[in-house]
């Protein structure tokens, strides 16, 4: 199976003319959104809180979130966001496509709109 990129642009609620735009793989793993910390901060989304995660290899690591606006595929949605590793790849994660009512085609490895939002 190949990765599945999708542009978006990440925004600070309180003014969403701050704004960042980046290539993020879908990660259908990840609950939240993972972005580089440091882009997070030059938009002015400050950290909230600390919350333990569980990595691939079962180990984990506490680390900062806040929230922020994530826009992709014409989209908008208020979503947790992970402060990063500056120089790790950016992660959309599951919560912020569900949210919109969008899923990942394994056929094709492409992201595609469901007639509806499922609220169940």
């Amino acid at each position: 199976m190949g990765a599945t990129h999708v542009t978006v642009a990440v925004s600070n609620p309180a003014d969403p003319e701050r704004r960042w735009e980046g290539l993020f793989l879908v990660d259908t793993g990840a609950i939240d959104c993972y972005v580089p910390a440091s882009r997070l901060r030059e938009i002015g989304v400050e950290p909230r809180g600390k919350r333990t995660y569980e990595l691939a290899d079962g180990s984990e690591v506490v680390l900062d979130i806040g929230v922020a606006q994530i826009e992709f595929m014409g989209e908008v949605v208020g979503a947790t966001v992970i402060f990063g590793n500056d120089d790790a790849e950016p992660l959309l994660g599951v919560t912020a496509l569900e949210s919109v009512g969008i899923e990942v085609d394994p056929r094709n490895q492409r992201l595609k709109r469901l007639p509806t939002v499922r609220l169940k």
